[in-house]
Formats: structure tokens, C-alpha cells, sequence
């Protein structure tokens, strides 16, 4: 089991950038698929991005075009790259790792970490 720990959230204006960080411990993340997950006040965790342990990104609907998934395996860390942020975006994002399944499925994902608040003010 692998520790994950986000960090990098915080206030920011509307239309402002985020990079959020996912930083692992107890285990390497090559063989992995990591993804970022949000929830909101009162809503479901959603599916934001991931990226396979091949490299290749993948995109919800929430973030596509503004957002940017990266991994560094060297760093054993992934990232989330958040531009143009709108105040909807506000919530808890969470790191996830995944040993396989649907990219895309919460339920595919063993490893949390405890999450990081970003709130974007209008």
C-alpha cells in the first residue's frame, strides 16, 4: 500500500492557476495508475484526470482543456496542472493510485490521500 500526500491548494481568484502536487511514499507509483478525484459541497467525487502508468493522460469533463495531468516517476509525484479556474471548480481534490481497472472508476482505486482544499472566489 502506497501513502499519498497532496498538497497545493488554496484560495485563488477566478480564472486564476493551481498546481497541485500528489507525493508518494512506502512504494513507487511506475506501476500505477494515478488520478485525481474531486468533491464538492453535498456532490458525489468526481472524476477529474489520470494518468496511466504507460504515461497516457486522461480528462473528465470538468477539467478538459484547462487541465493538464503530469507524472514525475523520478520524483515519485504526480500533478495537477489547473488554469483558468472557475469558482465551480471549489472542492476537496484527492490523489489516488490504482493497481488496474477502469481509469476512469473510483472503485478501481486502493490508495487515497486525505486531500487538499482549493476554493476559487468569483
Amino acid at each position: 500500500q502506497v501513502r499519498l500526500v497532496e498538497s497545493g491548494g488554496r484560495l485563488v481568484p477566478a480564472g486564476g492557476s493551481l498546481r497541485l502536487s500528489c507525493a508518494a511514499s512506502g512504494g513507487t507509483l511506475i506501476t500505477k495508475d494515478m488520478a485525481w478525484f474531486r468533491q464538492g459541497p453535498g456532490q458525489e467525487r468526481q472524476f477529474v484526470a489520470a494518468i496511466s502508468r504507460s504515461d497516457s493522460p486522461y480528462y473528465g469533463d470538468p477539467g478538459k482543456g484547462r487541465f493538464t495531468v503530469a507524472r514525475d516517476n523520478a520524483k515519485n509525484t504526480v500533478y495537477l496542472h489547473m488554469n483558468r479556474l472557475k469558482p465551480e471548480d471549489t472542492a476537496v481534490y484527492y490523489c489516488a493510485a490504482s493497481d488496474g481497472g477502469s481509469i476512469s472508476d473510483r472503485t478501481s482505486y486502493r490508495d487515497w490521500g486525505q486531500g487538499t482544499q482549493v476554493t476559487v472566489s468569483s
